[in-house]
């Protein structure tokens, strides 16, 4: 029996994995993939300001923010959302909280790994997050963490796009095509009513990278047809046996 395909999505704010990856992870999902979205904090701090603006205290905003992540999570298909609850502003990880996720990558096995940029001088809990989504993948492929515990292979760590992406040395080497499951993008961004500003910004982002698929695709002599995409930087070699 063939094993279950996974993915693992590590996102820094509970809307993170919504904007910036929504789509691949509803294409995966109909493609059979059990896509796992750890959380590690709610944004309730720093990304919640309407919320704030409203008269909201810390509980009630991080309650909120909690059912837009399920909703999202629940519109796009993921088999399941793991929130740490971590805080945000700054996001911090002690050594048992690297572990935890360690642990869940390795109870995973994902076939590839989806985080933030490597570098976002706007919002420093996205590159933290990289820096330790990729120390964690480190430690779930050593043989002397845990010993007898199943390993990590070498998953492809794909960083999606960041907010001002001209801003963070964010070089994009695979389009992904999402036209099919772009209304599932766009009701899980609608569950996120604490960001309503942020809708139509990644409608615009979905276009402009479906621009840069059909150009990359074969361009004006044949070019495939694509109304939304989301664009993906790879940090690990990708082996082929043909181009």
């Amino acid at each position: 029996m063939t094993a279950k395909k996974t993915a693992l999505v590590i996102s820094a704010h509970a809307a993170d994995f919504v904007w910036r990856c929504g789509g691949a992870i509803a294409l995966h999902a109909e493609k059979g993939y059990d896509v796992t979205v750890a959380c590690l904090s709610f944004g309730e701090r720093g990304e919640s300001a309407r919320l704030w603006k409203e008269g909201k205290s810390l509980d009630e905003i991080k309650a909120i923010r909690r059912g837009e992540a399920e909703a999202a999570a629940d519109a796009l298909g993921v088999a399941r959302l793991e929130c740490f609850d971590l805080g945000d502003y700054p996001l911090h990880l002690e050594k048992d909280d690297k572990f935890r996720l360690v642990d869940l990558i390795r109870e995973v096995q994902p076939a590839f790994m989806l985080s933030h940029s490597q570098y976002d001088p706007y919002n420093t809990d996205h590159m933290y997050m990289t820096q330790v989504a990729l120390e964690a993948r480190m430690i779930a492929q050593a043989w002397g963490h845990n010993p007898g515990e199943k390993v990590l292979g070498a998953p492809q760590l794909y960083l999606f796009e960041p907010h001002q992406t001209e801003q963070m040395g964010w070089k994009p080497d695979v389009f992904l095509d999402i036209t099919s499951v772009w209304d599932k993008k766009r009701k899980a961004m609608e569950c996120n009513e604490g960001q309503i500003h942020l809708w139509e910004y990644y409608t615009r982002v979905a276009q402009q990278r479906a621009n840069h698929f059909k150009r990359n695709s074969g361009g004006q002599a044949g070019g495939r047809d694509c109304r939304y995409a989301e664009g993906f930087q790879s940090i690990f070699p990708r082996t082929v046996d043909e181009l």
